[in-house]
């Protein structure tokens, strides 16, 4: 019986490698993958998926206003695991539409993404998620300080941290860290006294 599955970390935590190997895991053995992102993410353009360690691979980019369910029944009907990374910025009503491929057609769906912005909120597709998947696991990575990394903190020129702007930036390590829950709110604190 197929799952809905949710894999999610903080910024740097080897989500989208993890994604690509699990790719790669499922066409070693003859099955087709049905590799789909997000068109908000085009920070390596809209038709390939990147990693930071430089995995990648050519994928479908998915716009708001795709139906999933309707777009995976009518063209890739023939896959046999569905991988989406960056699936927090999917909509509410697309990952009801993964849901329902894995409920109505049998089909694993195996999500990457974040679980919240640069401000500690979750973002509608990791929401969702949350609510509807069968399966939720972490991928854990660490602070500077050695502690388990939560908050994915935005960076402006300065290296200062963000706490105002809109839910989404696209952008990299020059863009984003991954801290500790005390190490964001106390850089924050520090700069607040500046």
């Amino acid at each position: 019986m197929a799952k809905l599955y949710f894999k999610y970390g903080a910024m740097g935590s080897s989500k989208t490698a993890q994604a690509l190997t699990t790719k790669f895991n499922y066409e070693e053995r003859g099955m087709r993958v049905w590799l789909i992102k997000p068109s908000t993410d085009d920070r390596d353009g809209r038709d390939t998926v990147k990693s930071r360690i430089g995995l990648f691979a050519p994928c479908t980019s998915i716009p708001e206003t795709m139906d999933l369910f309707e777009t995976y029944t009518r063209e890739h009907g023939d896959a046999d695991v569905i991988i989406a990374d960056e699936c927090q910025f999917f909509t509410e009503r697309q990952i009801d539409e993964l849901r329902r491929i894995v409920d109505e057609c049998d089909i694993p769906v195996l999500c990457f993404g974040l679980r919240t912005d640069f401000l500690c909120r979750l973002f509608t597709g990791s929401k969702r998620l949350f609510e509807t998947a069968d399966s939720i696991s972490e991928i854990k990575t660490i602070c500077s300080c050695g502690s388990k990394a939560t908050v994915n903190a935005r960076l402006d020129g300065n290296m200062n941290v963000v706490t105002e702007g809109a839910q989404v930036m696209i952008g990299g390590n020059e863009t984003y860290i991954a801290m500790c829950h005390r190490c964001w709110r106390e850089k924050v604190k520090k700069q607040s006294t500046k």
